[in-house]
């Protein structure tokens, strides 16, 4: 009788974290497209400046540390943290705002603790937060969306000139004078007494439920978090917890259409990067929460926050600092809610510990 060599069900599949990343990049494309199309070609020149700035900040610092280059740049990390900074950037960010922003991004938020698996806090978020505070007048100018009345969209070589100077020199379209905005959540926020319906007139920069735009924008990216939920690269908690948290909160304190109005529940999650920060960056494995109920508290933690900081902080917009003060708290939050060992009650847990506590203190006792 012949025997044959049988192994294990095991699951095959490609789920290095190369693989992963690039997904991640790939999901981005439906928002990329939407963010091009109405605001300019600079979208799309920022975010391939990002990747490229990201490379040479990556491999620099792998060669100081003495690390295999190729291991490291294979894994893409560097390419998805400077995807979604090059995305989160206004259209027509100088080069320079872009360097600084993903070079702290990748060498201080990222090598400084240790790497990929190693980071506390989300290093794109640590790069826009950077930039905001320290450049508020750059991160705050945005090209007014097409469909606005009289607004413009750049072209590709406008946009390139406005990004960097040298190739308008070289093209001959020098000092290139583009007309720029706030954000529709900016300008809700700063609507100075008026009444929503006053403000909210054709051919502003608010559409059907949002911004002009930015309602498209946050579609393409939720169609690319569906995607990655389909995939399975991420999980639902975190997006629905965060998203189902912000709509509670805008519901609750809403207030109508007067003039005291803090914002319909549609107006909240297809503005901003709502939908790109529930999807691609509060997602993060390495910094946020790891357990199923861990997910739903540090999803809902980010998604009050965003709402806190809209209506009543400075910022118009407060992503990048939700997700960087639940990052803090995502050790605390897993700490207590670890699910128990398996085969054991949560009662003989606890008093495992307080065998082990009281074993601790014989010993000491002992010992003195």
């Amino acid at each position: 009788m012949k025997l044959e060599k049988v192994t294990s069900p095991h699951l095959h599949g490609r789920s290095d974290t190369g693989h992963v990343m690039r997904l991640v990049i790939l999901a981005t494309l439906p928002g990329l497209v939407a963010l091009t199309w109405f605001f300019g070609w600079g979208v799309f020149i920022n975010l391939l400046w990002a990747w490229i700035v990201a490379l040479g900040f990556e491999t620099l610092v792998v060669k100081i540390r003495k690390r295999p280059l190729g291991y490291y740049i294979n894994d893409y990390s560097a390419l998805v943290t400077a995807t979604l900074l090059g995305l989160a950037l206004p259209p027509l960010a100088p080069w320079w705002l872009t360097v600084v922003g993903v070079g702290f991004a990748i060498v201080i938020a990222k090598h400084l603790y240790g790497g990929l698996g190693s980071n506390p806090f989300n290093p794109a978020a640590v790069g826009y937060v950077v930039l905001l505070i320290s450049f508020p007048a750059e991160m705050s100018s945005w090209v007014p969306a097409r469909g606005i009345e009289a607004a413009v969209t750049p072209g590709f070589i406008d946009s390139l000139s406005s990004i960097f100077p040298v190739f308008g020199n070289l093209l001959g379209q020098p000092n290139v004078d583009i007309i720029t905005q706030a954000t529709p959540l900016d300008l809700f926020k700063q609507k100075q007494g008026l009444t929503t319906a006053e403000i909210w007139q054709p051919g502003s920069a608010f559409g059907h439920f949002a911004g002009v735009g930015w309602e498209w924008v946050n579609l393409g990216f939720l169609v690319g978090g569906i995607f990655l939920l389909q995939r399975r690269i991420i999980y639902w908690h975190i997006p629905v917890s965060m998203l189902g948290t912000l709509l509670l909160m805008s519901l609750i304190f809403w207030g109508g259409s007067g003039s005291e109005s803090n914002g319909s529940p549609m107006f909240h999650l297809f503005s901003g990067a709502t939908m790109l920060c529930a999807f691609f960056i509060a997602t993060d494995p390495v910094t946020a929460a790891t357990s199923t109920r861990g997910r739903l508290m540090y999803g809902a933690g980010i998604g009050l926050i965003i709402y806190v900081i809209r209506v009543w902080g400075n910022y118009p917009d407060a992503v990048a600092f939700a997700v960087l003060l639940m990052n803090f708290c995502a050790p605390l939050i897993d700490q207590y809610v670890q699910p128990r060992t398996y085969g054991h009650s949560q009662g003989q847990n606890k008093g495992h510990k307080q065998n082990k506590s009281k074993n601790s203190t014989s010993d000491q006792s002992d010992d003195s």
